[in-house]
């Protein structure tokens, strides 16, 4: 039998390109507690083994969606500034006024960074972290 007499009788499947969209709807669907990921992946037409594929990228974090991308706003918690210092005497920078920002990735880093610190390298660094 041809490959058109079969595609004719729905024997042969051509592949579904999913959206990414879809996958993380799919994989949502799996999250619910006591939900079946075969039951699940049926209902889909899809594979079990590809859903439990999809949702390792879920958790990796790569199957993002152009609005899940990192943002520019990140929660931020202001401290009391620390005790003053004694006045500086000395010809070099006021740096008493430069402060610090601290970056907290929980679990995975606390990133400071301080006045005078090379904004590429600062840049650099935060996107890499935020992968």
């Amino acid at each position: 039998m041809s490959e058109a007499e079969l595609v004719e009788r729905g024997a042969v499947r051509r592949r579904r390109w999913r959206t990414v969209e879809e996958k993380r709807r799919i994989v949502e669907a799996t999250l619910a507690p006591g939900t079946s990921v075969s039951q699940v992946a049926r209902l889909h037409g899809v594979n079990s083994n590809q859903v439990f594929h999809w949702r390792r990228q879920y958790h990796a974090g790569d199957l993002t969606l152009p609005s899940d991308a990192p943002t520019n706003v990140l929660p931020v918690v202001v401290s009391d500034a620390p005790e003053s210092r004694e006045e500086s005497t000395s010809d070099e920078p006021d740096k008493r006024h430069g402060g610090a920002i601290h970056v907290e990735f929980p679990g995975r880093a606390l990133v400071s960074i301080e006045s005078g610190v090379d904004p590429a390298l600062a840049s650099a660094v935060l996107e890499r972290l935020m992968r």
